[in-house]
């Protein structure tokens, strides 16, 4: 879907003008890929690269502009599970016009940081810059559910918060990707800023959305040391939470169990009936005695397989054994 925009009083606004300085390509079709690839210039390779979701931040020479692949976070989805994802977006830049070409979602244009534009320049640096405090969003947001995380996490003996706590490490690893990805693609550009007749202006907010990138950079890049850090931690606490369950059920298990003996053995009215003719002192001591016997009889069995199971696994070891490379 094609969305013409104009400026106006600093405002951006829809336009039906053909001859439009901003273009959004959201979804395009084959009418539309064919009108890009003739107004810009652009080969069938990089019209796809403009869509591919795992293309890297790039920037390229075209006829009378520039070809940027920028990657901009995804709407993040917070329902079952826990996902932040990357996306790419590729900004064509000529003498006079811009396109934007995206696979999904709608551009805002009335956010604060489009205020003020006074030409598609103003537009291009905007839209860097209000896709990298998208970015600081979700940052503050990824932080903010693993802190609830980890609260359920100290009383849970579940891997479901876990697996969460997983899927946000996965996801802080693509935005530290990304967000340096873009930071190169802007040295790159400010590297190059003189082809585009440029303001003195447009460099100064180019340094400015180079310094808020490196230090979104610097916060996604600590927020994922501390969560990969802190895994194998909260993996233990879920462990260990198990294992105060099983020793509770375990204190349970041997306060029952003597009385349960006891029962049992004072309810027997069938040995009872069996031994009539016999003291009930001696036919009782006979039966605890047979049973102590029978148990001893266990466990030298079940230690004895216990055994055999070691040994065999020892002798595995020595035909197959595994030799550890170190270098000198």
């Amino acid at each position: 879907m094609l969305t013409q925009f104009t400026l106006d009083s600093g405002n951006i606004i829809k336009t039906s003008d053909e001859s439009a300085p901003l273009l959004v390509f959201i979804e395009p079709n084959d009418v539309e890929r064919a009108f890009i690839r003739d107004q810009f210039r652009l080969d069938e390779y990089d019209l796809a690269s403009t869509l591919d979701p795992d293309e890297v931040p790039r920037l390229e020479p075209i006829q009378d502009g520039a070809l940027i692949i920028w990657k901009v976070p995804e709407s993040a989805q917070i329902d079952k599970s826990v996902e932040f994802g990357v996306r790419s977006a590729g900004l064509v830049v000529t003498l006079d016009r811009l396109a934007i070409v995206m696979d999904k979602d709608r551009i805002s244009f009335g956010e604060r940081e489009f205020r003020g534009a006074q030409n598609f320049h103003d537009i291009l640096l905007r839209f860097f810059l209000h896709s990298i405090r998208h970015y600081v969003g979700h940052l503050r947001a990824i932080k903010q559910i693993s802190g609830e995380l980890e609260k359920k996490i100290t009383i849970s003996m579940e891997n479901r918060y876990l697996l969460q706590m997983f899927a946000l490490s996965e996801s802080l690893v693509y935005y530290v990707d990304a967000i340096e990805g873009n930071g190169s693609m802007l040295s790159k550009l400010r590297g190059l800023s003189s082809q585009f007749a440029w303001e003195n202006r447009h460099l100064q907010m180019l340094d400015d959305v180079i310094l808020e990138n490196s230090q979104a950079a610097r916060q996604a890049d600590i927020y994922s040391s501390v969560l990969s850090g802190l895994m194998d931690a909260r993996g233990t606490i879920v462990n260990n939470n198990m294992n105060v369950l099983l020793k509770n059920l375990t204190i349970i298990n041997i306060v029952f169990l003597p009385l349960n003996l006891i029962a049992s053995i004072g309810g027997m009215s069938e040995w009872t009936m069996m031994t009539q003719g016999v003291d009930w002192r001696i036919s009782y001591t006979l039966f605890c005695a047979g049973m102590a016997v029978f148990g001893w009889l266990t466990w030298i069995v079940v230690r004895r397989v216990i055994e055999r199971s070691g040994k065999q696994v020892f002798s595995l070891s020595k035909l197959f054994p595994i030799r550890l490379l170190t270098r000198r």
